[in-house]
């Protein structure tokens, strides 16, 4: 991709981001009969996707055209990179003990916990993707804002029992009730299946914003980047453990939010602080008129668009619910009041986020205009950033380059920061699940497994650096259809069941992870997320058998079914299976009995 070198810079900023400031695409259409002012699939899930390689070139063209501007933006990149890496080594763990690497002895407060967790919640995707989709489809980009929030409202309703029946990871939780090295396994499975590719994506996300922001273009130089956001990524992880890792998701929703509640308050000021000025404009200025506020601007109004909406938005819920960074996060608190008081702190603060996210949305909608957010980016994603030039230009020299690097800095902080976290989750099922106790059968010490899942973390940071530098400007983006959907339909039911069903056995634990990872990536083969359109996996091949793009409305049923089904088999072929266990699921679920 090319872009277009700018003029120097005149002493007052006053850059405006247009379809003639760098060579783009044409939108890109569905095959299955959407128009080109729908928004593909693939970039309106609110968990961790990575930014298009066409986001990243149209909005830090601005950047390389003026030298103050892109030497503000990379100061600020590095400063952060200097900080993290800073807090790691001073917040890392002070002795090799399992406790200190995989939840920081549980000495972070309420407070600190929550805004973890919402440094986990919040990627590149929530801050582009969703206040995009606000500025080009209106009622439905709301609606996933909505969704995003509910996702931790769900999983406030698990964080009491889940950290009671919790110790490190998803394998100590299913554990509980079905001893054994078949439990681990299959949670070290679901573990890896839901992380991988999410690491994946921000990976090469990270690398393409990193070259773009030194105003390097070639795909030799994405992958170098991409191998250098990996290498930070393993060094926060291997130095900071939880605690560490912690602090740096903290100093990242500290700048993401300031950020965006300063972007908010100017939009604000732009309408004179009248609410209905701005939704007034927003109506106006996204070229839809009285459909901005309708259903079914995102993908179609029809029955098939609006199954699919919905397919995503229960993805998004109930997966985001459950993914196993997250599960992670809530051990770190020091019991389960603590833990639902954190995640009533995390709730309040992805509502204030949400809020400034969708008049930013809003602004974008009116003072940029829908039709020219869609001639640069048809899935809206440079929304923010456009906003963020539109009112640069009405501001001061100095304020509006703070402004725009402010914004421009808090995507790379949310695609830097989040990786971690799900490295040391993944790098703990390797290490705690499968080297520990599965092969070890928990005869190791403390100290081996800490170098143990030091050396996971390099492995499986090793292994995604591997396979997004191979995959640079290739389309993935669709694998977060497949992971949120295996998060929903696997991790889900085997919580709620091991947690609140007491009939619930080892073979409805095996049939629910290993049936439902095959039921759901079957599913995923068979859409539209895999072929039959130009944002497929196989865009140039189409064998789809499902017209969804997002196959949760399937998956998530068929994943509770098997786990049913699965219990009643092992409860007709082993009718004693699980008894001996009953007494100790009871006293640390229910009653809340700890057992370290």
């Amino acid at each position: 991709m090319v872009v277009r070198p700018h003029a120097p810079p005149p002493r007052r900023s006053t850059r405006r981001l247009d379809a003639t400031s760098c060579r783009t695409r044409a939108p890109i259409a569905s095959s299955a009969g959407l128009g080109s002012s729908h928004v593909p699939m693939a970039v309106l899930i609110a968990g961790e996707t990575e930014m298009t390689e066409l986001s990243l070139a149209v909005g830090f063209t601005s950047v390389s055209g003026g030298s103050d501007e892109r030497a503000m933006v990379l100061t600020a990149f590095m400063a952060f990179i200097v900080l993290s890496l800073l807090l790691c080594i001073l917040a890392g763990p002070e002795g090799d003990t399992t406790a200190d690497f995989y939840t920081g002895n549980r000495s972070l407060t309420p407070v600190q916990n929550a805004l973890a967790l919402t440094g986990d919640y919040i990627s590149a995707a929530t801050l582009l993707g969703v206040s995009g989709l606000v500025a080009v489809a209106g009622y439905d980009g709301i609606s996933l804002a909505v969704s995003s929030c509910l996702a931790v409202g769900v999983f406030l309703l698990l964080a009491g029992p889940l950290r009671n029946a919790g110790r490190y990871t998803l394998g100590d939780i299913l554990a509980l009730r079905s001893p054994g090295s078949s439990s681990r396994i299959a949670a070290a499975t679901a573990t890896l299946a839901v992380c991988v590719p999410f690491l994946v994506l921000q990976l090469a996300g990270a690398g393409s914003a990193t070259a773009l922001l030194l105003g390097l273009t070639s795909l030799g130089a994405e992958q170098v980047c991409t191998a250098f956001v990996g290498v930070l990524m393993i060094g926060y992880t291997v130095l900071g453990g939880m605690r560490g890792t912690s602090l740096v998701q903290i100093v990242k929703v500290a700048v993401v939010f300031t950020t965006m509640v300063l972007l908010a308050l100017l939009v604000l000021r732009h309408h004179d602080f009248d609410l209905g000025a701005l939704l007034t404009a927003a109506e106006q200025g996204s070229g839809l008129h009285g459909r901005y506020f309708e259903p079914g601007q995102a993908l179609s109004d029809g029955a098939a668009g609006r199954l699919d909406f919905l397919s995503l938005q229960l993805s998004v819920v109930l997966g985001g619910a459950c993914m196993p960074h997250v599960l992670m996060r809530i051990n770190s608190a020091t019991d389960s009041a603590t833990a639902r008081r954190a995640t009533r702190y995390a709730i309040a603060i992805m509502t204030a986020f949400f809020l400034c996210v969708v008049i930013a949305g809003l602004g974008a909608a009116g003072v940029v205009g829908g039709q020219k957010i869609r001639a640069l980016d048809s899935s809206g994603q440079m929304a923010l950033l456009l906003l963020a030039g539109e009112l640069e230009a009405g501001t001061s020299g100095l304020a509006g380059n703070v402004l725009y690097t402010a914004v421009a800095c808090s995507v790379f902080v949310t695609v830097l920061a989040v990786v971690a976290g799900i490295a040391l989750s993944a790098a703990a099922a390797l290490a705690h699940d499968l080297h520990a106790h599965a092969a070890r059968r928990g005869r190791m010490s403390e100290r081996r497994e800490v170098r143990s899942a030091r050396w996971a973390v390099g492995a499986v940071g090793g292994l995604c650096i591997f396979v997004a530098v191979m995959a640079q400007g290739r389309n993935f983006q669709s694998l977060t259809h497949l992971a949120l959907t295996l998060a929903a339909s696997t991790v889900l039911p085997a919580c709620l069941y091991g947690l609140f069903w007491s009939k619930y056995n080892r073979t409805g634990l095996l049939w629910t992870v290993y049936g439902g990872v095959l039921c759901t990536t079957a599913l995923y083969v068979c859409s539209l997320s895999f072929s039959g359109t130009p944002t497929s996996l196989l865009p140039g091949q189409d064998f789809h058998l499902v017209g969804l793009q997002s196959t949760a409305v399937m998956a998530i049923p068929a994943g509770f079914l098997l786990g049913w089904m699965g219990s009643a088999a092992g409860q007709r072929a082993q009718p004693m299976e699980g008894a001996g266990t009953d007494l100790r699921w009871r006293e640390r679920v229910l009653v809340g009995a700890r057992e370290e």
